[in-house]
């Protein structure tokens, strides 16, 4: 009998340390529940660019009427946005453009619109799918684009996050990324700057810090 009591009483400790820690994880609050208290990483450094114009294509995502014109953060971008794509321009960057289904070059708002032959692709928030894009840039022997647009949880985001996992160097000047919301474009520049396989490939910068 001594040595059944001895043999019952750990395993009913034990049960009782798997129960509770069970009935721990089953009561753990959620993401949901934890949001309001979550609190936003450090930004990213920003670091200045040195473009190689040869091997580099200024990406001008959705600046059209249809997504940017309702956008009051993509309107104040076009500034910066027309600044850089000129500078891009000069130094004999490559310019490609993108638009929605359903939209034409015509719609590009004039303070950034296209010039002849300069291409443009259409699709959803990510440019490469169903788009020649990655065969364009392979054309035109680029390793690094420099990602630009709106939205930044749509086209900005998708389009930078897969062309670095294809391989591509993503620059993105911050103040040439824009969305309704100030959070959207919080988490996408740290999205960008810090998911495994994207981080390593993007650098976070700054339009009056990129350099031809």
């Amino acid at each position: 009998m001594k040595k059944m009591t001895f043999v019952r009483k750990p395993l009913t400790v034990a049960l009782a340390v798997i129960g509770a820690a069970c009935a721990t994880i089953a009561g753990s609050q959620t993401i949901v529940d934890e949001w309001a208290s979550v609190k936003a990483p450090p930004p990213p450094e920003l670091k200045p660019v040195k473009i190689a114009p040869k091997e580099t294509a200024l990406l001008m995502l959705d600046f059209i009427k249809q997504t940017c014109s309702p956008r009051p953060r993509c309107i104040a971008s076009l500034p910066k946005a027309q600044q850089l794509l000129a500078q891009a321009r000069q130094s004999g960057t490559h310019v490609i453009y993108s638009l929605i289904p359903n939209s034409s070059t015509a719609d590009i708002l004039p303070q950034v619109a296209a010039r002849a032959g300069e291409p443009a692709v259409a699709t959803r928030a990510n440019k490469f799918i169903n788009t020649e894009l990655d065969k364009l840039l392979k054309e035109r022997g680029v390793k690094t684009v420099i990602v630009m647009g709106t939205a930044a949880e749509g086209a900005v985001l998708n389009t930078g996050a897969y062309a670095a996992l294809l391989g591509y160097k993503v620059v993105l000047p911050i103040d040439g990324s824009s969305s309704l919301y100030p959070y959207a474009e919080q988490y996408t520049v740290w999205h960008l700057a810090n998911a495994p396989g994207i981080g390593p490939q993007t650098t976070v910068t700054r339009s009056d810090m990129v350099s031809f």
